[in-house]
């Protein structure tokens, strides 16, 4: 028991590196229906910029100041130079947008700051705490609690500010939302905004675990399933798939792996999401569209 609750835990704290991933997709496609492929590169990118400043001896409070920044102008930038222009085109030319845009970022990335690996030291050990009957991860708490707070300020966001209800009325009937006077062009702003910020929580947090390099945008794929399971457009269904897809691709390798050769933990979140796909398209807490005709 000792050990499952070891692996249980684990995941549970595994899956919240993915959703903090996820996180950045939801913002964006509740304000404007764009699946943002590039959210991995703004990941990429924002590690980058931290790490770089760090390694050029600028305090670290300073360097996450500059990273707010620098990702808040590249989030801004990206909506009004690009995604806004393409408002009426259809959903296919909006994800080759943000697909272009991706490998734009990655190859300005290299011009910028090479090609190299960097470590990342958020002062938050990796060793187990001490004292507990398992072995729980003093880093994976400290991105829980990180990632928990994020979420907070985001629920308290999106229900408390006039900003948050605009980009909640966005989502359920944009023509709606333009009819009764909302600045649309300016919460989408405030939207991707959003997203360059969680791109920089969760380019530090998944930069500190697997070091900053360019495979670090790939961190994308594992949102995808956690998106597919929890629902696109709910903040509190990504949370809740991201802890479904941490614990049971950990308990499925220990389990059931051992019995096929292993390796599977790699490709067991997927499985699930195409059942989801097949079973509730929708995910978790998404809702199907109805549509007049």
């Amino acid at each position: 028991m000792g050990f499952f609750l070891e692996v249980l835990v684990g995941g549970l704290l595994a899956g919240v590196m993915y959703t903090m991933v996820a996180l950045g997709f939801v913002l964006i496609y509740k304000a404007s229906g764009v699946f943002n492929i590039a959210q991995g590169a703004m990941v990429l990118f924002a590690a980058l910029t931290f790490v770089t400043l760090l390694e050029h001896g600028v305090a670290f409070v300073a360097a996450l100041v500059a990273s707010l920044a620098v990702m808040l102008a590249l989030a801004v930038a990206i909506e009004r130079l690009v995604l806004r222009h393409l408002v009426n085109a259809p959903p296919m030319a909006l994800f080759l947008a943000t697909l272009g845009i991706s490998f734009i970022l990655e190859g300005t990335a290299q011009l910028a700051y090479g090609t190299q690996v960097h470590g990342l030291e958020l002062g938050v050990s990796d060793a187990p705490i001490a004292g507990l009957p398992i072995a729980i991860s003093r880093f994976d708490v400290f991105a829980a609690v990180v990632a928990g707070a994020l979420v907070a300020a985001l629920g308290v966001f999106f229900r408390t500010t006039r900003a948050g209800v605009g980009l909640r009325a966005i989502a359920d009937d944009p023509l709606a939302a333009v009819a009764v006077g909302l600045d649309v062009p300016r919460l989408w702003t405030i939207a991707w905004g959003g997203a360059g910020v969680v791109a920089l929580v969760a380019g530090l947090l998944w930069g500190a675990r697997v070091g900053v390099q360019f495979s670090l945008s790939l961190v994308v794929l594992k949102a995808l399933p956690v998106l597919v399971i929890g629902g696109f457009s709910s903040i509190g269904g990504v949370i809740a798939s991201g802890a479904i897809v941490g614990a049971s691709e950990k308990l499925a390798e220990v389990y059931v792996g051992s019995h096929v050769g292993g390796g599977i933990e790699t490709w067991f979140p997927y499985a699930m999401a195409i059942g989801f796909l097949l079973l509730r398209p929708t995910g978790l807490f998404g809702r199907p569209v109805v549509a007049r005709v």
